[in-house]
């Protein structure tokens, strides 16, 4: 089978981008609420998301810029308060979770815009997505600096919502329940009811 190879240090920026996006697939998206420090709420999704760790509990998010070059809400709001919420949203979610990622001014809620009920947080003072599956409350461990294109955050999990009916009599977890969604590329979500095993 044939192959074309991409020198990335040849490569411009925006193409690395698009093959990478389009091609990990389907990625997890970490749909992120945190608080400014004038105590603004803000949620965002991020697709450059994964785990690192389960000892300790550990995750990193990829947090890119605005397209003029400031730093969006989420990075800011994490970097100043050293808290923030990553939760994993379902198939019913992805709408409200899209519609996040449209570009708003600092100062705006997008939770509040979208209509997206939230409850209090239990370990650290963020809000918490009601409707989403899965939410795992975060302490800021610590960020990475690889160049202009992102914002490396690196957090330690302290606390993990679970949705009650998704935990079946055995204590496993129910993907039925979950119903989660990736981003496959572009504007383009995946869902994971198609499972097998090899």
């Amino acid at each position: 089978m044939d192959h074309r190879f991409f020198d990335f240090d040849a490569t411009d920026p925006v193409e690395r981008y698009r093959l990478m996006a389009n091609s990990v697939t389907p990625r997890p998206v970490a749909f992120v609420t945190s608080v400014s420090p004038e105590g603004v709420a803000n949620a965002a999704p991020f697709s450059f998301f994964g785990l690192l760790s389960h000892d300790p509990a550990t995750l990193a998010i990829g947090i890119e810029p605005r397209l003029d070059g400031r730093r969006k809400d989420t990075a800011h709001n994490i970097l100043k308060t050293g808290i923030f919420t990553v939760h994993i949203a379902d198939h019913a979610l992805t709408a409200q979770m899209d519609a996040c990622g449209a570009p708003v001014e600092p100062g705006e809620d997008e939770l509040s815009l979208n209509g997206i009920p939230t409850v209090p947080g239990t370990a650290i003072d963020i809000p918490r997505i009601a409707t989403a599956p899965v939410a795992m409350e975060c302490r800021l461990h610590t960020t990475l600096e690889l160049g202009p294109a992102r914002d490396i955050v690196v957090g330690t999990i302290v606390g993990f919502h679970l949705r009650e009916d998704a935990i079946t009599a055995e204590g496993r977890i129910d993907q039925t329940i979950l119903d989660t969604v990736g981003r496959v590329g572009a504007m383009s979500y995946a869902t994971t009811r198609d499972r097998f095993q090899p």
